[in-house]
């Protein structure tokens, strides 16, 4: 097969998929069950799996680049990695500097220390509040929100962590009263942290669509990417993955209405 440079694309006609080698992936792997290191301090996780197996199926090649969160969209604007695969939420702000191909849904939850005392259905809960997030998570302008409106008079305090377990260590410390994250997440944290971190949210917040990000006008790598998860529909290790993680596929008109909010 003809060689590329990183993160170029060869389309064949003769094939339904198009053919890829050595496509970078920008990741934080702070974020299990999504992005983390493994016991073997390999990469590992819902993404690391989704974009071996798009390696897999196209024929092509997959390296990993942990970048902190906040750093993803500069990293793939700038040329460091060629796309981002790191439970990116869909959001119109985003969708100003690059390129999304969504792929998930999945939402946010609640958690404190279980030695606390406290508990927190909603986040309306939260006015006067100390709330630990990772910096840049697409819910804190919902905190921002809150604090124009329901919480004005009592000001929730939202304090940014670089990593998740960095917030879910401020929450144990009783640095923040509480830690807003993604579900699967804090339900990960619970169980490693042997219920000494309690998800206190009766249901999923802020439900969200998440998508792989490329650069901006990037067109060849977006539609190679849109083209092998469409061949995937129906492939017995891409159902798999779905169900490991308990997450749900995306629709087409799901993620034109998170943009477009």
């Amino acid at each position: 097969m003809q060689k590329f440079t990183a993160g170029a694309i060869l389309l064949v006609a003769s094939l339904t998929t198009a053919q890829a080698e050595d496509l970078r992936v920008g990741v934080d792997l702070t974020y299990p069950p999504y992005n983390y290191f493994d016991e073997s301090n390999q990469p590992a996780g819902f993404d690391v799996e989704l974009m071996k197996l798009i390696g897999k199926k196209s024929g092509g090649n997959v390296s990993f680049l942990d970048t902190r969160f906040e750093n993803l969209i500069l990293g793939v604007s700038g040329g460091q990695f060629d796309v981002i695969a790191s439970t990116l939420y869909v959001t119109p702000a985003r969708a100003q500097q690059i390129d999304y191909v969504p792929y998930m849904k999945t939402g946010v939850s609640i958690a404190v220390s279980a030695s606390g005392g406290q508990s927190f259905a909603k986040p309306e809960e939260l006015c006067g509040k100390r709330v630990g997030s990772i910096k840049g998570a697409a819910w804190i302008p919902e905190l921002e929100k809150l604090n124009a409106t329901t919480c004005a008079g009592n000001p929730i305090d939202s304090r940014e962590f670089p990593t998740s377990p960095e917030a879910t260590q401020a929450v144990m410390s009783g640095g923040v009263d509480a830690q807003l994250e993604n579900s699967a997440v804090l339900a990960d944290a619970a169980v490693k942290l042997n219920g000494r971190l309690k998800v206190t949210s009766t249901e999923q917040l802020y439900p969200v669509i998440v998508g792989l990000g490329v650069k901006k006008g990037n067109e060849q790598l977006a539609t190679f990417l849109r083209e092998t998860l469409a061949g995937l529909e129906g492939d017995a290790d891409y159902e798999a993955l779905f169900s490991k993680y308990g997450v749900a596929k995306s629709t087409e008109a799901e993620f034109k209405a998170a943009i477009a909010q």
